[in-house]
């Protein structure tokens, strides 16, 4: 049975455009007392990521925010009242096209990184060379779901390890040939890393340990593609 280290990362302070966002990682973890070792999966949520890549805009009114949302998306999937439920150029259906006016200042909203599979390699790559470790990094935002309320996070970018673990061909534990089971382990990552990270408590990065994943993928694995989309 595998045992899972879920550890916030404390003392990150707000992130601006072109900070050393790795290099504030790695010394957050060793200003806690400890440091990040091989097959650590560090993960960071999507606003700290884009604010480092300069993914802010001024939104000065309603009708701003409005078009932006537009501009972010490729299509309208639903509309009721002020809520859009959008497709992003990267392929993610969502609220608002992930235009996001939370944790930044009055007057400014978040978008999501250009690439975040390339914003996670990246990362990796920079943390990697810091200290020594091979980690993966996964890159997560916080979606709803359809048919079932409340939030969670789900990973948007992922680099170092396999996004989904594909069970179809394998037994179950009565022997039963398992014929659709895929795992979207890197979202259920992301999921089990905001129960230490939280959605108001300014702690944008946790690192999980005691898990062992072979393999790489992409975060754009996950994205359903049309002929197998029943809801499309």
């Amino acid at each position: 049975m595998t045992r899972l280290d879920i550890r916030p990362v404390p003392g990150i302070r707000e992130i601006e455009s072109g900070d050393d966002l790795a290099r504030m990682i790695v010394d957050a973890v060793a200003a806690d007392g400890w440091e990040i070792e091989d097959r650590d999966v560090v993960v960071v949520t999507h606003k700290v990521v884009s604010k480092q890549e300069g993914r802010i805009v001024p939104i000065p009114t309603e009708a701003a925010y409005r078009q932006l949302v537009e501009n972010e998306s490729v299509r309208i999937v639903r509309r009721r009242g002020d809520l859009v439920i959008a497709q992003t150029t990267h392929g993610f259906i969502c609220a608002n096209a992930a235009v996001d006016r939370s944790n930044i200042a009055e007057g400014f909203a978040v978008l999501l990184p250009v690439d975040p599979d390339r914003s996670a390699h990246r990362l990796r790559m920079l943390i990697e060379r810091a200290t020594g470790a091979s980690i993966g990094v996964v890159i997560t935002d916080t979606f709803g779901r359809p048919w079932r309320r409340g939030l969670v996070d789900v990973a948007i970018g992922v680099s170092g390890l396999p996004s989904i673990l594909d069970l179809i061909g394998t037994s179950d534990a009565h022997g039963n040939e398992l014929n659709v089971t895929q795992v979207a382990v890197v979202d259920e990552i992301a999921a089990a890393a905001d129960l230490v990270m939280g959605k108001a408590s300014q702690i944008p990065v946790a690192i999980v340990r005691g898990l062992n994943l072979e393999g790489s993928g992409r975060a754009t694995d996950l994205i359903r593609p049309p002929d197998e989309d029943l809801f499309r």
